[in-house]
């Protein structure tokens, strides 16, 4: 294969890959719009953005082991048609519940195209220094992609309905439909490996009902019984996913692969970078348009130092990979992270170029820690179990998305429930501290000096749960940053007493 074939291939994956992470953020900022015109809770918002990671998660596994059974490439171009099926869908969405629906079958494409990504570049980059190269783009998109996403929505917001966020995902899957059925060359796979749906179902179902306990926990006046229900179902599926998965002779996950001390801190950076990136885009991009009042566009705008920054360090961390051990790089890349959002926040309430200074570390440390995770996954995993290793790392992606926006989103809720004071003498739906886009709801048919108290309330609650939500992330991440580099050290003494690991 020619070399200019090799990295064309790799921009029709990218493509793909691009569309899949930036339908993570995109609705960030077409989030208020949304929610005013289709009328949806504060419950169903969250499940507008949570089912498409939860359910992609979900059936990442069962789609990689199906890749490795059936082609690659075969599935990557099944993936994309219901990618632009499900887009259609979702922009003409006249309820909520249709829009749920639509990003649910968004989930089902994009799980089908995600592993065959990874896969693809695998086989066809069989040089190593390429293929860092490879996996280094790969990471940058994957983290500065979602960056994008509440850019390209704020434009096409700034001109056009909010349905166009999904439209805009047709032309791109298109042409890379076209071109990868005539550039990705054709990948038998192994028809004796089994394809174990019933692990997928329980997988997610344990991811589904973990999350949702998360979420009926923190909701105003949520249920604790169906709270405890919820993760008791959750536990217990995933108990009987890891006992299934280890007494089959064709697990549908290796779980032996995290035996692997480079391979399962691949996939921990992964799970703790995304849960980082779509909690703070997702309360940053809110922050922005409905307390600083800023147009979706000026939002997504803002925020074009994460993407950017993900987008420079990706390629530069895969191109000195084979030199530093890639530990040390997840370490340090987590490092950055956390005092990216350390800075953004200490400048809170100092200037914008302080916060765009903040988020830029942030991307860079993502950029970088997703290169780190892809390559050392895809590298110390078995060549026979790519599909396999590329859904794993792409269930911590999506697992790390769903409870970063579930998580934090929560919690930034329940604390502005907590800290949401409703003036006295306005009568106004106890809904308003249920969120910020609530009050400002009800705001709109109050007189103006109530209207005005109402919102002095709101937003100075949504401003106190926001920097208590922030400042303890940038402690998440330093902690794990410090604990990536007790497992580096740990590994260097094991390989100097001639321990191979």
């Amino acid at each position: 294969m020619s070399k200019l074939k090799r990295w064309m291939i790799l921009v029709i994956v990218s493509s793909a890959l691009l569309l899949i992470v930036m339908d993570m953020t995109i609705l960030y900022t077409a989030l208020p719009s949304l929610t005013h015109d289709l009328g949806a809770s504060a419950s169903e918002k969250l499940w507008i953005l949570n089912g498409y990671s939860l359910v992609m998660a979900g059936l990442l596994p069962a789609m990689g082991t199906l890749g490795d059974r059936l082609g690659h490439k075969k599935i990557f171009t099944l993936g994309l048609l219901v990618f632009s099926v499900a887009s259609l869908t979702a922009a003409f969405s006249p309820v909520p519940a249709v829009l749920v629906m639509s990003r649910i079958l968004l989930a089902v494409g994009a799980s089908m195209m995600m592993p065959a990504t990874l896969s693809i570049i695998r086989v066809t980059f069989t040089n190593e220094r390429e293929l860092a190269l490879a996996i280094g783009i790969w990471g940058s998109i994957a983290s500065g992609g979602a960056g994008l996403g509440p850019i390209v929505g704020g434009l096409l917001l700034q001109h056009f309905w909010w349905g166009s966020v999904f439209l805009i995902n047709l032309p791109i899957a298109i042409l890379a439909f076209v071109f990868a059925l005539k550039m990705i060359p054709k990948h038998q796979g192994d028809s004796s490996k089994k394809w174990d749906f019933t692990s997928s179902f329980q997988i997610m179902i344990a991811m589904v009902g973990i999350i949702y306990s998360i979420k009926e926990f923190t909701r105003r006046e949520g249920s604790l019984t169906l709270a405890i229900s919820a993760a008791l179902i959750g536990l217990l599926s995933l108990m009987i996913f890891i006992r299934r998965q280890n007494n089959s002779t064709n697990p549908l996950l290796d779980l032996s692969l995290f035996n692997i001390p480079r391979f399962s801190t691949g996939f921990i950076t992964a799970l703790v970078g995304l849960f980082a990136q779509m909690g703070v885009q997702y309360l940053v991009t809110q922050r922005l348009q409905l307390v600083e009042g800023m147009s979706p566009l000026q939002a997504g705008l803002f925020t074009l130092s994460i993407p950017v920054a993900a987008l420079i360090a990706g390629p530069i961390v895969g191109s000195i990979m084979h030199r530093v051990d890639v530990v040390y790089i997840k370490s340090f890349s987590l490092l950055i992270a956390g005092l990216g959002i350390g800075i953004y926040l200490m400048q809170f309430n100092a200037g914008f170029t302080g916060q765009i200074l903040g988020l830029a570390l942030l991307g860079a440390g993502l950029g970088a820690g997703m290169t780190a995770a892809s390559h050392s996954i895809m590298s110390y995993a078995p060549p026979h179990k790519a599909g396999m290793a590329a859904s794993i790392e792409e269930v911590g992606y999506e697992l790390g998305g769903a409870s970063g926006i579930a998580i934090i989103g929560s919690m930034s809720t329940l604390v502005y429930t907590l800290a949401m004071r409703i003036p006295e003498g306005i009568r106004v739906p106890v809904n308003v501290k249920d969120s910020l886009d609530e009050a400002l709801i009800a705001a709109e048919s109050l007189p103006t000096e109530s209207a005005e108290l109402l919102k002095s309330a709101a937003f100075a609650a949504f401003d106190h749960s926001f920097f208590v939500v922030i400042g303890g992330l940038t402690l998440f991440l330093l902690v794990a940053a410090l604990l990536m580099s007790w497992v580096a050290l740990r590994l260097k003494r094991s390989k100097r007493n001639g321990v191979e690991t």
